[in-house]
């Protein structure tokens, strides 16, 4: 999302007549997008916003702008205080302050759509950075603001606000925008992405809208994430089967296997609830990859409840989990109510042991690719290799002297590891060249 937010920033700056440069400190103005789902983003955020303090001495003409999570949709007056060098504070998602400032005012709000489009859009086209026009393969696009589940873990609605789903027909002209600027693939985004028009009255969902933009000639691939277990529906499901551009790969947490901790959690299913799910899932998608969220040492959870989820993951044998060791964030319910209790050795522990666990669930699952032909997207060379990804998601490299970028291209695969996998061109076809 922080990736999305900030090209619609450099798009602002470009409509006012910036251009991108890669010095920080040639800029007159620089954007600080931050993150704070984890106390360790945010104190790195801190540490590298207090860093440009002496660019700003040395240069008082120099615009510095903090924008993002750590600054929330309810104001700064708190980072005002301790940041005083800072000019600008922007909510996520809005470059709306900041084009204010720099326009001295001539524009006192971005929340009039009129005058978002003037900014963000060109003949309702979003119009990517001079440095990345022409250069994406995969691009990212936010369908749904905010979030109004409130997991009792979680900061993001505190900081995002409420569930704000996009326009349709936003959403497509960005599409249909990005695929001309030679776009191949869009991962559709929110924090609840399958809660996607929910707010709406009578609204289209999830599965409508992939429906739609399957339409948008030039894209060739669909993603999305991050799905919940509540609002994944049998009808998003027969759309992803049915539709060949969405592709086969899922995100849907779990967080954690006992009903207690994800009672606690204010998750709104049970494990049982969870195993059905992927059941249905599979029978409706098969040969699909699927990824987890797990969180250990989240309050109270106590060795058995641990390993609950230490099973769950066992038997589900998923292709992916992101693991992340609990961290209280101040103004949520789980640090207002609930004590931090699980020392933090003991959560190095537990995320060792999952991890451990799914490196090798993992290597068993690729382990089937080897000898395979499939599909697979490339994006950029890495030294003297090229990255791509099938469908599932899988990373690939490829050793080419062509140029791949963008091009979907048969390979065979020849190596596989936990992480990646190696192959070769399965032949030489005329390439697309990006």
């Amino acid at each position: 999302m922080n990736v999305a937010d900030s090209q619609r920033v450099g798009s602002s700056l470009e409509h006012l007549g910036y251009t991108f440069t890669e010095t920080i400190e040639e800029a007159d103005v620089i954007v600080l997008n931050t993150c704070v789902v984890r106390q360790s983003a945010e104190d790195k955020a801190m540490g590298r916003v207090t860093s440009l303090r002496p660019l700003k001495q040395q240069n008082p003409n120099l615009v510095i702008n903090l924008m993002g999570c750590m600054v929330g949709v309810r104001g700064a007056d708190k980072l005002r205080e301790r940041l005083p060098f800072v000019d600008v504070f922007s909510p996520p998602s809005d470059p709306g302050p900041l084009v204010s400032y720099l326009s001295q005012g001539e524009i006192r709000s971005l929340e009039d759509s009129e005058t978002t489009r003037r900014f963000l859009m060109m003949d309702d086209e979003l119009i990517l950075p001079q440095h990345e026009r022409g250069q994406l393969v995969s691009a990212h696009v936010p369908i749904v603001y905010g979030c109004s589940h409130a997991c009792t873990f979680c900061i993001i609605p505190f900081r995002r606000g409420i569930e704000r789903s996009r326009p349709v027909g936003d959403i497509v002209s960005e599409i249909r925008s990005f695929a001309a600027q030679g776009v191949k693939e869009v991962t559709l985004l929110g924090q609840i992405v399958d809660r996607y028009g929910k707010d709406v009255p009578d609204g289209p969902n999830l599965a409508q809208l992939l429906r739609v933009i399957h339409e948008v000639e030039g894209v060739e691939r669909i993603r999305f994430l991050t799905s919940h277990p509540s609002y994944f529906t049998e009808e998003l499901m027969e759309a992803i089967a049915e539709l060949p551009k969405v592709m086969p790969h899922i995100e849907v947490p779990i967080q954690a296997g006992d009903d207690e901790v994800l009672a606690n959690m204010k998750r709104g299913y049970s494990q049982r609830d969870y195993r059905n799910l992927i059941e249905t899932i599979r029978k409706k998608i098969p040969d699909c990859s699927i990824a987890t969220d797990i969180i250990v040492g989240f309050p109270g959870e106590t060795e058995e409840q641990f390993m609950e989820t230490h099973r769950v993951l066992s038997d589900l044998r998923l292709d992916v989990a992101h693991l992340a060791r609990y961290s209280p964030r101040e103004g949520t319910v789980a640090t207002r109510r609930m004590v931090d209790d699980v020392p933090e050795d003991e959560k190095v522990r537990r995320f060792r042991l999952l991890e451990d666990l799914q490196e090798g669930i993992v290597s068993e699952i690729n382990k089937k690719y080897l000898g395979q032909t499939v599909d697979v997207l490339f994006e950029e060379k890495v030294k003297d290799r090229w990255r791509g990804r099938t469908p599932t998601n899988k990373l690939v490299f490829v050793e080419s002297d062509d140029n791949l970028k963008g091009n979907i291209l048969p390979v065979t695969v020849t190596w596989t590891g936990p992480w990646s996998m190696q192959a070769n061109l399965q032949k030489q076809p005329e390439l697309i060249v990006v």
